[in-house]
């Protein structure tokens, strides 16, 4: 089917026959913004212009565009649905003047949209002041079953500048065709500082029945902004029952080293991603899994707890930890063993409590790509042989080992807010503690996380690259399905205790 032409099948808004051909892009206005001369300034509409359906707080309708390239409008079904935006495909284009993205800091893009072919997917790029300008978020979005089943998925954004802003909503695919229609969007502020901040602006969320986007609660819209508040009944009784137990006598001279394990080996792998891109299959970059073998887009901590085979031990941890996949020469080289360490790099290790049920975070950035020259904090290194790693590939960003072995070591936040299991971020959640101690907005000490990655390839001058992109973006997930009675013993008897525990949990 040519680009422009209508599905097959689909019916003008009148339901009386085919659409019409897409208008025309409006070039003045287009051609002003992409040459830089300022164009007319609009303020965001607050109804839609054809049919005066209210526009919900912080959302800004598909319809209500300043200029664009390769849409139409047509009646949305549902009620309130006001004017949706179709016919899009790959590099068409919508503009939105004068859009205020609320507060500098982290924030969370929503986006309703309807796609009818199960066999195409993209994404929704959401830029700010020009069709290649700073990139906020890339929604990606799915078959939903027809052009007119809505859905609405969210993606985070990274660093707003906040302020008023032009916003281009620019269409990626990878195949020509029309695929998508687009509802309405939000750009809903999150917490760069204090978690407690909830987001300013309510961001609804739809489902296959829901028939209106102001149909959403507070509840539902708190997650879908990204903040997954702890079941605070269910801490409480984690909690007490780690503050009742009795530590293990202590060894006599033992080693001082608060720490206790999981050791790993490689699971699977798959473009999935159940923290970024939650029930989203194939919406992520190739992912190589590690621990709990079910785990996929749609795992959640009772999935997880549920499927007890895993490629870690011991038996009782039915956590999830991925990475990106590393690639040598277009093959991929999976790791040979991780060791997910847990321990505490804090003065007072006596204050560490174990990880909420179901928490889940990230640690590193999959968006970094800069060169990793040697002497850069986080980067692969040589182990094992007589060379470390001083000698580098042809493009300076990767070690070639002399005789020993590619390994990366990755180190996770060690203070909780107390409040959510997860945030828009993935990060902003946890911290790192400061001064030897969690306090402030992070006042509860949860073990520090480290993964500790073995590759068996030595590398070569050219030929590495991740499934993210450059060795700067190196990045690991961690989403947390211990069983209580284990983690808890483990903590109270090697961290608090300040001793080293095998695997097993033994001293």
């Amino acid at each position: 089917m040519p680009h422009g032409s209508t599905p097959p099948g689909r019916q003008a808004a009148t339901r009386s026959g085919w659409r019409l051909p897409r208008p025309a892009v409006a070039i003045g206005a287009a051609v002003a913004v992409l040459a830089g001369v300022p164009a007319t300034i609009m303020l965001v509409p607050t109804a839609d212009a054809a049919t005066g359906a209210a526009t919900p707080p912080g959302v800004v309708r598909a319809s209500s565009y300043a200029a664009q390239s390769g849409a139409a409008l047509e009646t949305t079904s549902d009620a309130g649905g006001g004017k949706n935006v179709g016919w899009l495909s790959d590099g068409d284009w919508l503009r939105y003047d004068d859009v205020d993205l609320g507060a500098k800091g982290d924030a969370v893009t929503s986006v309703r949209f309807a796609a009818a072919y199960q066999q195409r997917r993209g994404t929704v790029e959401v830029r700010i002041d020009s069709l290649t300008g700073g990139l906020l978020a890339a929604v990606p979005v799915r078959h939903t079953g027809g052009n007119q089943a809505w859905r609405t998925a969210t993606a985070a954004v990274h660093s707003s500048p906040g302020g008023k802003h032009t916003v281009f909503l620019v269409i990626r695919s990878d195949q020509p065709n029309d695929f998508v229609d687009l509802n309405w969007f939000a750009i809903s502020p999150g917490s760069s500082g204090t978690p407690s901040a909830s987001p300013s602006i309510t961001v609804p969320t739809a489902s296959p029945s829901a028939t209106s986007p102001t149909s959403a609660t507070s509840a539902t819209a708190t997650a879908a902004a990204g903040w997954i508040p702890v079941d605070q009944q269910r801490w409480a009784a984690q909690l007490a029952a780690f503050q009742a137990m009795t530590p293990r006598p202590a060894p006599l001279n033992p080693r001082r080293n608060a720490e206790f394990n999981a050791t790993c080996k490689y699971s699977h792998s798959a473009p999935d991603d159940p923290i970024v891109f939650p029930n989203m299959a194939g919406a992520s970059h190739l992912h190589s899994f590690l621990g709990n073998d079910s785990t996929n887009a749609t795992s959640t901590p009772e999935s997880l707890t549920r499927f007890t085979a895993s490629s870690c031990k011991p038996v009782e941890d039915h956590s999830a930890y991925w990475i990106p996949t590393l690639f040598e020469h277009g093959k991929p080289v999976e790791p040979e063993q991780v060791v997910v360490y847990y321990g505490s790099l804090l003065d007072d290790k006596s204050k560490t409590v174990p990880m909420p049920y179901g928490m889940r975070m990230i640690a590193g950035d999959a968006k970094k790509q800069a060169p990793t020259p040697l002497g850069a904090v986080n980067q692969f290194y040589c182990a094992g042989g007589p060379q470390d790693g001083k000698t580098r590939s042809t493009d300076g960003n990767w070690p070639v080992c002399d005789g020993g072995t590619l390994h990366f070591t990755l180190r996770f936040p060690d203070c909780w807010d107390g409040k959510h299991l997860d945030s828009p971020n993935h990060k902003s959640h946890v911290a790192f503690g400061a001064g030897g101690k969690c306090s402030g907005d992070y006042p509860v000490a949860i073990p520090a996380l480290t993964f500790s990655i073995a590759y068996p390839t030595s590398g070569t001058k050219d030929g590495f690259t991740l499934s993210s992109g450059m060795a700067s973006s190196m990045h690991g997930d961690a989403f947390f399905a211990w069983e209580d009675d284990a983690m808890a013993h483990r903590v109270k008897d090697c961290v608090v205790q300040v001793l080293p525990c095998n695997t097993a949990g033994e001293f």
